[in-house]
């Protein structure tokens, strides 16, 4: 299975092999397929997105049998309690507003073994200067638009570590993965695309101009180096 070099960075000081696992926002797999060539007995790739659930099952050549993929809201999840050893978001918090964050944050919490072991990956605060920054802040403003609430948030690494902190997780360390992030053309494009969704949900003039603003300036970045993404770890701190 291809698996990107920072979910194997991620995952290099964590025990993965024969651990019941759980992917919290599955995405495309990167991290499932991570944890299952790592040896995972169960991972259980969760996403509220249809088409990920089919990437990720299209996706996985070997280890089907131990894959469980759920289409489901990660802040109910379908997994009782106190069953899973090792939990990975991996790009996830960045795609929560902070009253999701809180939410989400306890339901992992909830279905965690006493021991279990918690790999967080984001990217932390953009630089003022960030061409990038612009049009993340583009989306925000079609989100919010849309749904009343932004797209995107940006975690400094302290203030997620003590959100976990906060309910019970102990931080075990922190690590860099890529600094610069390479924003590519196609990663653009993807977030400039979700723009074009908002504003085909709900016309507008509002929303039209941002959808022009935000091809634009993907056309004048092209792509960019810029920020940080890191990695954080913890176990769960039982009395």
């Amino acid at each position: 299975m291809d698996v990107p070099e920072t979910v194997r960075a991620a995952l290099s000081d964590v025990p993965v092999d024969g651990r019941v696992c759980l992917e919290a926002g599955a995405g495309v797999g990167n991290t499932t397929a991570g944890l299952l060539d790592a040896g995972a007995a169960t991972v259980y790739a969760v996403t509220n997105d249809r088409a990920h659930a089919r990437t990720v099952r299209r996706r996985i050549e070997r280890g089907h049998d131990r894959l469980r993929v759920l289409h489901s809201d990660l802040r109910s999840l379908p997994i009782a309690d106190g069953s899973v050893e090792l939990i990975t978001a991996h790009g996830l918090c960045n795609v929560l507003p902070p009253t999701d964050l809180d939410r989400v944050v306890t339901e992992l919490t909830r279905v965690a073994t006493g021991d279990c072991r918690l790999v967080v990956d984001d990217y932390g605060p953009l630089p003022d200067d960030a061409a990038v920054g612009e049009l993340f802040g583009l989306e925000n403003a079609a989100a919010s638009a849309v749904t009343g609430r932004p797209a995107l948030s940006f975690y400094p690494s302290q203030a997620l570590r003590r959100w976990f902190e906060g309910t019970g997780w102990a931080f075990e360390r922190e690590r860099t993965l890529l600094d610069p992030v390479p924003w590519t053309r196609s990663h653009l494009d993807a977030h400039a695309g979700v723009i074009e969704a908002f504003a085909a949900a709900e016309e507008s003039a509002h929303l039209r101009a941002i959808h022009e603003r935000a091809t634009r300036t993907v056309e004048e970045i092209g792509s960019e180096s810029v920020g940080r993404m890191y990695s954080l770890s913890f176990v769960l701190s039982v009395d």
